[in-house]
């Protein structure tokens, strides 16, 4: 009943820039939480980014002052502003949210989208 929909991924060379987007869509109460992770080739999801309904960010510490997170909780989208990138920012990205369906709270993922910093 809900989507995640993710764009906006690719190849960039290092020190070059992505943005991200993530639509939530379908059955939706509210949107909680939202945020972005990770997945390197043989490494665990990491969490990137978060971002709280009210607009409050948190990110690893490998990503601090790089990424941007943001959300326009209008349109249920969030955003991943993504700079100064580099080799070992290559993964498969997932955006993710916390949303109320009538009275349940559930955790939805996107469908991944693939980043490729090249050296």
């Amino acid at each position: 009943q809900v989507q995640l929909v993710e764009s906006g991924g690719g190849l960039v060379q290092t020190g070059g820039s992505l943005r991200l987007s993530c639509a939530a869509s379908g059955n939706i109460f509210v949107v909680n939480n939202m945020g972005w992770y990770r997945q390197a080739p043989g490494k665990q999801r990491e969490l990137v980014a978060r971002i709280t309904a009210g607009g409050d960010a948190t990110y690893a510490d490998s990503v601090k002052g790089r990424f941007t997170i943001s959300r326009d909780n209008a349109k249920n989208t969030v955003y991943l502003q993504m700079d100064s990138l580099k080799p070992e920012d290559t993964a498969v990205y997932y955006c993710a949210a916390d949303i109320y369906t009538t009275i349940d709270l559930q955790h939805y993922w996107g469908q991944g989208t693939q980043v490729t910093v090249s050296s």
